[in-house]
């Protein structure tokens, strides 16, 4: 019997650029090392719907711009599947920034958020304009 993966597969590398999605000030983010990521020697790691990333601010107001926060991918391009067998992808890859205590910095969320993040982080929900 094949054992089905609850995580959603990783569609972004450390190097990636993914939209940020709330009202913080940042417009652009580059992955430069996903928190706790377990790989093997000399894999590049992976980040997928849900996970934490440390980014830096690429394009954004000039307060944020080169600044290295710490953001949760709430969309990515690649297809991935749920248990339901459906699945998953979106335009673009987008992204939104918390702090430390893992709540959002923003007080708005523009666009749609996947499922598995909101079950990972409910307050990311419950400021989201839609959830799929």
């Amino acid at each position: 019997m094949k054992a089905i993966s609850i995580t959603p597969s990783d569609g972004l590398q450390v190097g990636s650029r993914v939209n940020c999605i709330d009202n913080t000030g940042a417009k652009l983010l580059e992955i430069i090392s996903v928190i706790n990521y377990r790989g093997t020697r000399k894999r590049h790691p992976k980040a997928g719907v849900g996970d934490v990333v440390m980014c830096a601010v690429k394009k954004g107001s000039q307060k944020l711009v080169h600044e290295v926060v710490k953001a949760v991918i709430v969309r990515q391009k690649m297809a991935y599947r749920r248990p339901s067998g459906i699945r998953i992808k979106f335009e673009d890859n987008a992204a939104v920034l918390i702090d430390d205590k893992e709540e959002p910095k923003g007080k708005e969320i523009k666009g749609v958020v996947a499922k598995e993040c909101v079950e990972r982080f409910s307050v990311i929900g419950k400021i989201a304009r839609a959830v799929i």
